[in-house]
């Protein structure tokens, strides 16, 4: 029997067409699968950039000023910013208690230095003696005798403490509280005499200015908050003319007390603090 020699195989032309048709088609799937991926990316880091443009960026807090404040001026920031009542509305509620009384003095607690001395806390008051409330001091030293509590300021309510003359220097002492500007205590003075009380109605008789002309005065020299009016003798004039001495707490928390004369609006001195 004759053999044939075995042929090597080979492929068709039609074989190698198709063979040539499958690979561009599994390098066209490839580069379309690439494409995708890529435009995905291109799309997520889009959406990202777009997200991070209209959310806005989460920052970390700056340290308190708070700290490079003197510790007088912490003391005025903490009772100024827990005080709701003005100066003007305190004062007409203090001289609303007094029938025909006039406005002497009006100081917010625990801004003042010597406050802060006697009373380390902005509800208690100047001086060791008991009052209605039962623990904190009358702001003149004596016993209440007149008038009874009609509020409560709380363990740290900072208090407005006005000194309201009758026409004859009879002097009230009212206490608001500096949050609700309800008033705690409304009573007359105790320890004054004659003499004090002269004193009183003829600083009251020179001064034709008022004391919210007087804080206007100063609040226009320097912008702030009004935390204390008092009618006095100017310095240097025992006897002699009358001045409204107005604090006034900038928002440097540093307090500057100006005299204004109390019959012509005239600043007469300033000073500021330093602490």
């Amino acid at each position: 029997m004759r053999l044939e020699p075995r042929r090597k195989d080979r492929l068709s032309p039609r074989s190698r067409n198709l063979r040539a048709t499958g690979a561009a088609a599994c390098l066209a799937a490839a580069a379309l699968l690439l494409t995708a991926c890529g435009q995905s990316s291109d799309s997520a880091t889009s959406a990202a950039t777009e997200a991070a443009k209209v959310l806005p960026q989460k920052t970390t807090a700056s340290p308190s000023a708070t700290a490079d404040l003197t510790e007088d001026q912490q003391e005025r920031k903490k009772v100024l910013d827990a005080t709701e009542v003005t100066f003007d509305d305190a004062a007409t509620t203090a001289v609303g208690e007094v029938a025909g009384g006039k406005l002497v003095d009006l100081d917010l607690e625990g801004v003042d230095d010597d406050d802060r001395d006697e009373s380390p806390s902005p509800a208690g008051s100047p001086t060791g003696s008991p009052s209605p409330t039962g623990g904190t001091a009358s702001p003149t030293g004596s016993p209440a005798t007149t008038g009874s509590p009609t509020a409560s300021p709380g363990a740290d309510a900072p208090v407005w403490v006005a000194e309201v003359a009758e026409k004859d220097g009879t002097v009230h002492t009212v206490r608001i509280n500096a949050v609700d500007g309800k008033v705690i205590e409304a009573r007359v003075d105790a320890d004054q005499d004659a003499e004090d009380k002269k004193q009183t109605a003829d600083r009251l008789a020179q001064a034709t200015q008022t004391p919210e002309q007087a804080a206007k005065v100063a609040t226009e020299k320097k912008k702030g908050t009004v935390t204390s009016v008092s009618l006095d003798e100017a310095d240097g004039n025992d006897g002699g003319s009358v001045v409204w001495s107005v604090d006034v707490v900038g928002s440097d928390w540093k307090k500057t007390t100006f005299d204004v004369d109390a019959k012509n609006d005239t600043i007469v001195r300033e000073e500021t603090d330093s602490d």
